[in-house]
Order: C-alpha cells, then structure tokens, then sequence
C-alpha cells in the first residue's frame, strides 16, 4: 500500500510517501510545497492543491493521511490552515482517494510510543523507522509521521469502516 501522508500549512505543506508491505515500511519520496506570502491567498491555496494533484498523479497513493490540526495562534491563522487543509484534502477525493486524519498526538504515539514526545524525537525516529540517510526537512518530517502513523493505524481502520 502506498501512503501519502500530509502536513497542512498556508506557507508550507509537508508531504511524505512511503510503501506499507507487510510489516515493513519503505521511504519513497518527501518534500514541501512552499508558497510566498506576498501571493493572495486563494493564489497560496491553488499552489497547495496542484501541487498535491501533481504528486497524487505521479506516485498514485492508494490512501491519504492528513494532520488534524487543533492548535493556532489566533483566529486568522486558525482559518487559514484549515482553508489549506481543505487543499489537501480535496486534491485527494477530488481523484476518489479516501482521506484519513490524525491528531498530532496520535502520530507522536503511533511514531514514538507517547504523545507528548518533542518534534525532534518524531524526526529521529522518522529517520530511524524510513533508514532515511539524514533527518528530512521539518514539515516533511511531520508528513512522514503522518503517513506512518496511518500505516500502524491502517488495518485498525478498515475494521472500523466494516461495523
């Protein structure tokens, strides 16, 4: 199964692929889509979406894994990564794609075994779970958490969908 996991954000939306076989878990590719501030924002949104539509159509993931995000700074911001998520989440169902969120503190347990873990704890055991050569950069970091953490939580799921 090929995840694509995805770390929402109105400058930079993280994303990780990775390849579920059995028990072992493949890095496949990572990245972010940056978008510039001085851009309107519904131009900020389009950038998120063709750019996720691009890599959705290159690396044909079977499921998505989205972090639900519930802390911001204020209002504003609040409502702006929640329009980017809307982005990323859309540019999965928009090809029929299913979509599964996760909570931050999900995917510090399903990648460290405790939710309260520090961001450079999840980062090293990206690296370590994914035998990436060196840390990735912290937003696709944060979607390879994601995509891992759907990797663990996956047979899970599809129990859940059946009842």
């Amino acid at each position: 199964m090929i995840i694509l996991g995805i770390d929402p954000g109105s400058r930079k939306t993280g994303y990780g692929i990775i390849f579920k076989q059995g028990n072992r878990l493949v890095h496949i590719d990572n990245g972010a889509i940056f978008t510039q501030s001085a851009e309107n924002f519904p131009q900020r949104l389009e950038k998120i979406f063709t750019g996720l539509s691009a890599i959705i159509a290159q690396y044909q993931p079977e499921v998505v894994a989205v972090e639900d995000v519930f802390l911001a700074k204020n209002a504003q911001s609040a409502l702006k990564l929640g329009q980017a998520r809307g982005a990323a989440i859309v540019a999965a169902v928009n090809v029929g794609l299913s979509v599964y969120e996760y909570t931050a503190m999900q995917v510090k347990q399903a990648v460290v075994g405790t939710g309260r873990a520090e961001k450079t704890q999840v980062q090293q055991m990206i690296k370590a779970l994914l035998n990436l050569p060196e840390i990735a950069q912290e937003d696709a970091s944060d979607a390879l958490a994601v995509a891992v953490c759907h990797a663990h939580s996956a047979g899970i799921n599809s129990l859940l969908k059946r009842t």
